[in-house]
């Protein structure tokens, strides 16, 4: 059974790189690399972030006086590890710094630049949720090299309520994902059904905000998955895991245990995208037990403790170096080299404005959605 991360004593000053394929729109890995570059500044450690595409979550981070680059070569002195999201922008890292040790962590079990990177500067492997450490395993890294990673959530920046209404009576879609093709109309529906008053934030919506944590505690009820659901749990909002891919439980103090090695994400949405599916969650509502799970969850996941636990891997890697690769002798990464890898990493090099741009063309959103499955096929086909 893989082991959660454990605390430990707290490390020096650290010079810790982080890298993310981007940080131009706000969604689930950039808002954890912009919280932790600035949780671990705070904690007097110097971070330093790299991404390919720039934007508005790399402003946030470099107001708060942190270096954040395009170019590696701009970094003139090593780190002492590197915190790896991404296998493209990690392996750029690795190469650039010889001999940096480093960690990598895998936040999505189906995303092609979420996938396995091997290397021999990497000396601990992470999974934010039970499908990403079998995502791992299943491409090649051994099991005793990785560990669960829980996802964390800024609870003084997601503050907490003061308390819920007997009844719901606003309720949230907070998703970069829910638009008219996707979860939106069953949500809605149910909604009506039930005669709440229905909002939505997130990027597919047109309606993305910059401070959601200002926007959470106004309402009773949120549907979402993985850190937006935490998020939600952390203002005291009785939530209910919903996304794209289907309708989960509301989360209670009865299943909280079982969604967290879950990050409260896909794994859980075993239900059908109906309306009558999200109405069975929306009769759960009780305003006592979601006090409860919002208490728990700022107990076990705030991001204090959480870089906190980071900091020691920090230093148990740099301790532990060097490594020895999890690859055999002369195994080829066949990803790297692929057509595949070739197609996707010239489409995420296309800014964002100018694919937003064509997001309104008949046949877009099937063509992108062919074009992500044959890349992601063909990345479970070769690693």
């Amino acid at each position: 059974m893989t082991q959660s991360v454990q605390s430990g004593a707290p490390p020096l000053s650290l010079t810790v790189l982080i890298t993310n394929l981007g940080l131009d729109h706000r969604s689930g890995t950039t808002l954890y690399v912009r919280d932790l570059a600035l949780e671990l500044k705070r904690k007097g450690h110097v971070p330093i972030v790299y991404a390919k595409r720039l934007g508005a979550v790399s402003r946030d981070i470099a107001n708060a006086g942190i270096m954040v680059t395009r170019n590696l070569r701009s970094i003139r002195k090593p780190p002492d590890v590197i915190h790896g999201h991404h296998w493209h922008v990690t392996d750029l890292a690795l190469n650039r710094f010889p001999g940096v040790p480093a960690i990598y962590i895998c936040h999505d079990h189906t995303a092609y630049v979420d996938g396995a990177t091997f290397h021999p500067q990497i000396g601990r492997y992470f999974g934010v949720s039970q499908l990403c450490i079998d995502r791992l395993v299943r491409e090649g890294v051994p099991p005793s090299r990785i560990r669960l990673l829980h996802n964390f959530v800024d609870t003084k920046r997601f503050a907490a309520r003061d308390g819920l209404p007997t009844s719901p009576r606003r309720a949230l879609v907070f998703s970069n994902y829910a638009h008219a093709g996707t979860h939106l109309p069953a949500v809605a529906a149910a909604c009506r059904k039930t005669g709440l008053t229905l909002d939505v934030i997130g990027e597919s919506s047109g309606n993305v905000v910059n401070n959601p944590e200002s926007h959470l505690g106004q309402y009773d009820l949120v549907f979402a998955k993985a850190k937006a659901a935490m998020e939600a749990m952390a203002t005291g909002a009785a939530v209910v895991l919903c996304d794209f891919s289907g309708v989960g439980p509301m989360v209670s103090s009865e299943n909280y245990e079982v969604l967290k090695p879950w990050n409260f994400g896909r794994q859980a949405l075993t239900a059908p995208l109906s309306a009558e599916s999200v109405v069975r969650q929306i009769r759960r509502y009780d305003p006592l037990d979601a006090g409860h799970v919002c208490a728990r969850l700022r107990a076990d996941v705030g991001l204090d403790d959480a870089v906190e636990r980071l900091c020691q891997v920090y230093t148990e890697v740099i301790a532990d170096a060097p490594f020895q690769s999890v690859m055999g002798p002369g195994t080829p990464n066949l990803r790297r080299s692929s057509p595949r890898s070739a197609v996707y990493l010239g489409w995420l090099s296309i800014p964002r404005g100018i694919r937003n741009l064509l997001r309104p063309i008949p046949g877009y959103r099937a063509a992108k959605a062919h074009i992500l499955k044959w890349v992601n096929n063909g990345n479970r086909d070769q690693v």
